[in-house]
């Protein structure tokens, strides 16, 4: 019922929050609990950002179970919701409830600092763009179709 996300721990000489994130695998349940009865109070609730990013999380890590999954912030706030990992291969991906997304100058830094060359931002949009170079915004199902043919 729960998934424990493990922390990405890479030696960077930066402080790393050191504790998993869990979330809610069932975003019903998550709903139930919240006694949230329809999409449209979910849509106004605070926890419909962390809602989202459960949903795509665990899709992704349920589709593309080849893969490790890791979340990684430093304790100045730099994160990535999800790093992916197999053998050498490194991709970030960021979860975005907002049909115009944008992420923080701390999801670039992390980037860097964990050299990592291809990352996504996933968010309910109708079309998939780049928004820098080897960054893309993508809907969740173009995303675990592309990473399917890895």
């Amino acid at each position: 019922m729960i998934r424990l996300l493990p922390v990405y721990h890479a030696n960077i000489g930066k402080r790393i929050v050191k504790s998993p994130k869990f979330y809610i695998r069932d975003n019903g349940i998550l709903s139930s609990l919240l006694s949230i009865r329809s999409f449209n109070e979910l849509m106004s609730h605070p926890v419909f950002g962390e809602s989202w990013e459960g949903l795509v999380i665990e899709n992704i890590l349920s589709e593309l179970d080849d893969w490790d999954g890791y979340y990684y912030r430093t304790s100045k706030g730099a994160e990535i919701d999800l790093i992916l990992e197999k053998g050498q291969k490194k991709i970030a991906v960021e979860c975005k409830a907002s049909s115009a997304p944008s992420v923080s100058k701390g999801f670039y830094i992390s980037l860097e600092d964990l050299k990592i060359e291809e990352a996504y931002i996933i968010a309910p949009v109708k079309d998939e763009y780049p928004i820098k170079e080897n960054v893309w915004v993508m809907t969740l199902k173009g995303f675990i179709d592309k990473m399917k043919q890895k």
